[in-house]
């Protein structure tokens, strides 16, 4: 859907009367909007709207003067503003927006060391992008929606009364909080007020294979996945040298077995565990290592999946993030590829594991030729667009983000191994710039605020 936006510079003012109703606009914009000899105008932001008589002055032609108490009384702090507007004829109303929230669990209870913890930089730069592009945006945790929301200024952020959003973005770090009573509770919140909630959940491991597994064009490119039990893992050691265990409910690499095949029908391990990482040289039966490894799981659900000799930048593990954005045309677009490096003695390449990044041809060059990495990036890129497609058909709610990891194996053929719903905001190079991937979000915001 496209629309048509005018843009609007928001200016305070001092009243000029103790009740000042009025606001100040330029002839040419009064005529823009086909006021005519309509004086009166609504002025709606988040789900508020107030009316305002019209003053028109010699201005810039796309500039609103409006007292500070209008401002106010719209749930702003009073400073100048940047707005996308769009004109209701048939109620007199100018609807500015967007008005962006960021949803996410933080402690709030000591508002001078406030952190966003992993997204917190992140915010800055939705703020800085947000304010620059055109609209308001502030971070919230859902326990005080809809009654305060935290607005960055003078390098801080500020607990105040702020709009309700026009669109919400979902950052929250815990599924077990997504599950919980209260969020669910404030879910039901959101649907009496009708606003859209993007990315609204986490998805598991076992989930996104189930939507994968019977898209045809997709089915070369996924491993061997099963539920773990004691049946598939018998199959698995069966069928394939490397195979791994991974929570359905896993993020960060974290709590992952990779099993290998060694002589003499013996097989080693390693975990990414915390308390269990690095390399485990110690050789066992196959009934043994089962035993071994189940105390491990702690009841929870593990999926087994087939292992792939994927390609490695100078003996250490490797795969590439595919970062994935939904443009206003609703349509999936590529915005940031990176490839990952695993750490020393790691065979998972996350971050949060001591992984790095460079950029993707880089690291390609490394094991084929420059014109066999421009290909397999390419085919990487298409892989993770018609995975999002995929996705994002099939599952509930809106989906505008994914993070889209993928292995390349000895015959340069890709794999997908692993989607990501809540994807991390530390692996493009941002050093002062608003990064493509923060621009799409914004562009995807509005669209969903005045759509």
């Amino acid at each position: 859907m496209s629309f048509s936006f005018i843009p609007i510079k928001l200016e305070p003012k001092k009243p000029t009367q103790k009740i000042d109703g009025h606001i100040q606009m330029s002839h040419r914009l009064f005529t823009r909007l086909h006021l005519q000899d309509h004086r009166e105008l609504n002025i709606a932001l988040g789900q508020k709207t107030i009316t305002t008589t019209v003053q028109t002055v010699e201005m810039a032609a796309n500039e609103i003067h409006i007292p500070d108490d209008l401002i106010k009384a719209i749930d702003l702090p009073v400073q100048a503003y940047k707005f996308h507007a769009m004109f209701l004829p048939e109620s007199y109303t100018l609807k500015l927006g967007p008005v962006i929230g960021l949803l996410t669990d933080f402690p709030s209870n000591k508002t001078e060391d406030l952190h966003f913890r992993s997204v917190h930089l992140f915010c800055e730069e939705l703020h800085h992008g947000i304010t620059e592009h055109g609209g308001f945006f502030y971070v919230f945790s859902y326990d005080k929606f809809p009654s305060q929301g935290y607005y960055f200024e003078n390098e801080k952020w500020i607990p105040a009364q702020l709009p309700m959003p026009d669109v919400i973005y979902n950052r929250i770090h815990s599924r077990k909080l997504e599950y919980s009573m209260l969020f669910q509770q404030f879910r039901q919140k959101l649907d009496k007020y009708s606003i859209p909630f993007f990315n609204d959940r986490f998805l598991s491991k076992w989930e996104v294979y189930e939507q994968l597994k019977d898209e045809i064009q997709l089915d070369p490119y996924i491993p061997d996945t099963q539920l773990f039990s004691k049946e598939t893992f018998q199959d698995f050691s069966e069928k394939y040298d490397t195979f791994f265990l991974k929570p359905i409910h896993g993020s960060q690499g974290r709590n992952i077995i990779k099993l290998k095949r060694e002589a003499d029908h013996q097989y080693s391990f390693q975990t990414s565990f915390t308390a269990l990482s690095g390399s485990n040289n110690q050789r066992f039966p196959l009934e043994e290592i089962y035993q071994q490894i189940k105390p491990l799981l702690h009841n929870r659900i593990y999926l087994i999946q087939q292992g792939i000799t994927l390609v490695t930048h100078e003996l250490k593990a490797m795969d590439f993030r595919v970062l994935v954005h939904k443009n206003p045309a609703n349509q999936w677009t590529v915005t940031s590829t990176v490839a990952r490096i695993a750490a020393e003695k790691e065979f998972v390449s996350n971050l949060a594991r001591g992984g790095t990044i460079t950029r993707p041809l880089n690291a390609l060059r490394f094991c084929m030729s420059h014109k066999q990495s421009i290909e397999v990036l390419s085919v990487m890129k298409e892989l993770a667009l018609e995975t999002a497609s995929a996705i994002s058909r099939h599952s509930e709610g809106i989906t505008g983000e994914l993070g889209i990891d993928i292995g390349v194996d000895q015959d340069r053929k890709p794999w997908l191994i692993e989607v990501n719903s809540k994807p991390s905001k530390n692996f493009e190079d941002g050093l002062g710039k608003i990064r493509p991937s923060v621009k799409a979000i914004i562009l995807f915001s509005t669209k969903l605020a005045f759509e």
